[in-house]
């Protein structure tokens, strides 16, 4: 299984906090586009910190997310899958319930459960080493369960009143949330909104660093509290644009790439240069496949709010085109106008994943080591580390890293990775480790259903190398029927393929990699299907382009390819 891009935005800048405060964001700040870059002096646009919005797919999305998502990464994220936010939403008691004045019960609750939620992911983490699947899928229920109710319970905002009072920017300091430490924001935004419960501007930029906090911290139970708190901001100040952004970024940390649309769409009526929602659109067309219309969304956000969380994207949509010089040079100059440490970590991990691409190793290590010493803890950067460590044949480094990776946040792609390094490395006991990984990603995708993210992606991409064929099968097909991306056709493709059903298989490994996208897991894919169609000297091109471009795209789909070249001499 081959990274996609982080469906999760990019960090965002401060014009996303200075929203949330109620300053003025209706005149674009000055900036150099992603079309000038390349004659641009680095450093030249004026980028402030700030916190990412998933967008894809990221990439979350971007993940960003780069980290995107995408988109996917870039993947947002993103972010986000963007590109995916949690806290308990400060809440009444009943008999306060009218005057909507937050008690500390609900939201010291949240405080003091929310630990034991990311304990519960990382307590099946553990398990790995013990368990057998069989009872790992039995945790990953009781998992989804359990995180579920607890975020419903304790994350339950009560309405109370209907009037509305102007925000108050000096109880939502605009560094705030550009800190870095999310969980001290809101922490500080649940005590303003104790005070000021009627702060729609505030509920709305709860609600957006609930969708950052499971972005980055990989749990979608955070959904339903953002949801809450963004429904809150609404009911105060209907179709304000603050919480109308927040909306745009959960749909698409969900995969709800039409209502992310919908929602940025609203936002550039009321504010065109809205850089989250411009930035949001990008993540929902690219998203969606609707790859000219990214484009030109692209070329307007571009001229209209130049920066990173735009050049982010730019690149992306660049990249989907084949035009890998373009995206690393709008990369670059990104890079080159970042201050803020969350800023350098993503970009430069967006620079180290397109280097790994390429099979450019050495850069992408150098790429990763930047971003790390901006912030150590920045996992894109882990897992791109452990990746590359892998290509370059260093699988020891590559285990101990992921291992780090799953440990702190037990994702799909990272589990599925982990679980093949420990099956390329064949050790005595590794398959069942290999085996507790990719059963640990069912407890994941149970998690992110049940707090209604769109994970039949995952699914497809996990179920199709790793599990039920049927399944993987079934997802792909709703997967395709929500959106037409490259990612999604090529994981129909696998899915049809690995089910019996090449000759259905070929025509969507053919689109996947009709763009230009430099992937070679896609070529692999499109390889292997034609080999099994009796295409073979058009599946030996395929399969020798994947290995020139990416040697070590997969520990496993690596070395089925060489066997197949071999085989077909």
């Amino acid at each position: 299984m081959s990274p996609r891009r982080n469906e999760s935005a990019p960090p965002e800048t401060e014009e996303a906090t200075a929203e949330a405060g109620g300053l003025d964001a209706l005149e674009p700040r000055p900036g150099v586009s992603a079309v000038d870059a390349g004659e641009a002096t680095p450093g030249a646009a004026t980028v402030d910190a700030g916190q990412a919005t998933p967008g894809t797919g990221t990439a979350d999305a971007g993940q960003a997310t780069p980290g995107a998502s995408t988109a996917d990464a870039r993947e947002a994220t993103p972010g986000a899958s963007t590109a995916d936010a949690r806290e308990a939403t400060p809440g009444a008691s009943t008999a306060d319930a009218r005057e909507a004045t937050p008690g500390t019960g609900t939201a010291d609750a949240a405080e003091a459960h929310e630990d034991e939620r990311v304990a519960a992911v990382r307590r099946v983490s553990v398990a790995q080493r013990r368990w057998r699947a069989a009872q790992l899928a039995a945790c990953a229920a009781s998992l989804a369960v359990a995180i579920t109710a607890g975020a419903v319970v304790l994350g339950a905002v009560r309405d109370g009143g209907t009037s509305t009072v102007a925000s108050t920017p000096g109880g939502l300091s605009p560094q705030l949330l550009a800190s870095g430490d999310l969980d001290t924001s809101i922490a500080s935004l649940q005590a303003h909104l104790r005070a000021q419960p009627k702060d729609f501007d505030g509920w709305a930029t709860l609600g957006l660093a609930y969708v950052e906090q499971a972005r980055t911290k990989g749990d979608p139970s955070r959904y339903p509290q953002a949801e809450q708190a963004l429904d809150r901001s609404l009911g105060l100040r209907p179709d304000n644009e603050s919480a109308l952004a927040g909306r745009a970024a959960l749909a698409a940390a969900r995969h709800d790439f039409t209502g992310a649309l919908k929602y940025a769409d609203k936002v550039l009526k009321q504010n065109p240069y809205s850089e989250r929602a411009l930035s949001s659109r990008i993540d929902a067309l690219v998203e969606l496949g609707r790859y000219d219309d990214a484009s030109k969304a692209a070329d307007v956000a571009d001229s209209r709010r130049p920066g990173i969380p735009v050049f982010t994207r730019y690149a992306y949509v660049r990249e989907l085109r084949g035009d890998v010089k373009t995206a690393r040079r709008v990369l670059q100059q990104a890079l080159g106008t970042a201050t803020a440490r969350g800023d350098v970590a993503y970009v430069a991990s967006a620079l180290g994943q397109l280097a790994w691409n390429q099979g450019e190793y050495d850069t992408s290590l150098k790429y990763y080591a930047r971003a790390l010493a901006a912030d150590d803890t920045y996992l894109p950067a882990l897992e791109g580390r452990a990746r590359a460590q892998a290509a370059q044949g260093d699988r020891a480094a590559a285990i101990r890293g992921m291992e780090q990776v799953v440990n702190r946040y037990p994702l799909p792609q990272p589990l599925v990775e982990l679980g093949e390094l420990y099956e390329a490395r064949g050790k005595a006991g590794d398959l069942s480790k290999a085996r507790d990984q990719y059963s640990l990603v069912n407890a994941w995708i149970a998690l992110a259903r049940a707090n209604g993210v769109h994970a039949d992606l995952d699914t497809a991409l996990a179920a199709a190398d790793h599990g039920d064929h049927a399944a993987a099968l079934k997802a792909a097909r709703a997967e395709w029927a929500r959106r037409h991306t490259v990612h999604t056709a090529d994981a129909l493709a696998w899915a049809l393929h690995v089910g019996g059903s090449d000759a259905k298989a070929l025509p969507y490994a053919r689109r996947a990699t009709a763009t230009g996208y430099r992937n070679a897991s896609f070529l692999y894919h499109r390889g292997m299907i034609e080999h099994a169609t009796g295409h073979d000297k058009r599946a030996r091109a395929s399969l020798k382009s994947a290995l020139d471009l990416n040697p070590g795209f997969s520990p496993l789909g690596a070395r089925e390819a060489r066997e197949v070249l071999e085989a077909t001499k």
